[in-house]
């Protein structure tokens, strides 16, 4: 499946663009779980076209 992998690479890329911005530990969690959310839609859209298509 492709959406458990998504979240963590969502968080990790949050997580590092509140980093390169200077933010503190709040802001990386935010960054975080915002972009978690993201790209948890994102694969989950992935996974039911992959599903349909075949």
């Amino acid at each position: 499946m492709i959406f458990f992998p998504a979240i963590v690479i969502g968080a990790a890329i949050g997580w590092y663009r509140a980093t390169k911005r200077g933010g503190n530990r709040l802001d990386k969690l935010q960054y975080a779980g915002s972009h978690a959310i993201l790209f948890a839609i994102l694969g989950l859209f992935a996974t039911i076209i992959y599903h349909r298509m075949t």
